[in-house]
Parts: C-alpha cells; sequence; structure tokens
C-alpha cells in the first residue's frame, strides 16, 4: 500500500489491521513517534493525519490512504526548526523529553486550527499526559509560538 508520509509517497507491506505506529517505527524506522501506552491515552505516538492529532497507536494502517501524514520527522529540521520547536527550547519545556514529539505534533496541529488560541483552547487541545509535569511550560511554549507572548525570558549561557 501506497501511504504520503511527511511529503513522500512510501511503499509499505504490512497487515491492513496494523497500527500506524508500528508501520513508522518498526516498517520505516522513523523512531520520533514513540510509543507510550498502546491505547491512545498518553499521546506520546501523536502524529498528524491531514492536519488533525491523531494517536498512530490505534489507527489502522488501512484506513490512511489518500491522507496525508506528518511525523515529527519533518516538523522542523536543525537548520530551520518549526516556531514550535523555537518555543520549546526558549521556555524549556522538555525534561525527560519522551513525550515531546507527541506534545510537540499535537500543539502543530492545534495552532494550524487555532494560530491564536486562548487558554482554553490550548487545555482542550493538550490532552497528552507528560510524567515530568511541563504542562505550564507547554502553555508558555504554544503562546510564544503563536507570538501571544514572550514567555519567560531566554537565560543566556555563559
Amino acid at each position: 500500500m501506497e501511504l504520503q508520509i511527511n511529503g513522500q509517497a512510501v511503499q509499505v507491506e504490512a497487515d491492513p489491521a496494523m497500527p500506524l505506529l508500528w508501520v513508522l517505527r518498526d516498517l520505516l524506522n522513523m523512531t520520533g513517534t514513540k510509543f507510550g501506552c498502546g491505547v491512545a491515552a498518553c499521546g506520546a505516538c501523536t502524529v498528524r493525519v491531514d492536519g488533525q492529532a491523531v494517536r498512530s497507536c490505534v489507527v489502522p494502517v488501512s484506513t490512511l490512504a489518500g491522507k496525508t501524514i506528518q511525523t515529527i520527522e519533518a516538523l522542523g529540521t536543525p537548520a530551520k526548526p518549526h516556531a514550535l520547536q523555537q518555543a520549546w527550547i526558549a521556555e524549556q519545556v522538555p525534561q525527560c523529553g519522551y513525550c515531546q514529539s507527541g506534545m510537540l505534533m499535537a500543539a502543530a496541529a492545534l495552532l494550524e486550527r487555532k494560530p491564536r488560541p486562548t487558554d482554553a483552547d490550548i487545555d482542550e487541545a493538550m490532552t497528552n499526559i507528560c510524567r515530568c509535569g511541563t504542562y505550564q511550560r507547554v502553555r508558555l511554549a504554544i503562546k510564544r509560538a503563536a507570538g501571544l507572548g514572550p514567555g519567560r525570558p531566554v537565560k543566556k549561557r555563559a
């Protein structure tokens, strides 16, 4: 079957019931999308399908024909990071970092849908679980990326 992943047509041979997460990680070696719970509760596996944040651990690959899939690998580049990636760094969001690719993908879907989100919009969209509890920093980073405030001052390293 052919999938559209990060702007490329990709051929995969997979059981139609195989979750997208395992197609990405096991068949395509795209390990930026993380396995967390396997039941769509935590959001570590979040990717975008046709612009919408989805939990890839429960999406059968057979449902994705003709749809565009974006993973964390295509959100930005080291030379040109996405505004959210820049804000994540500026706000020092990651601690352990495990959930962050899913958080970033959910935040990207939010900002595409609502470029100037309110706190309520952020609360509604960001249902990913972070064991380190970085939720306030996530909120600040989303607002920074949306141009809704500078967030906390960035500390310069000596």
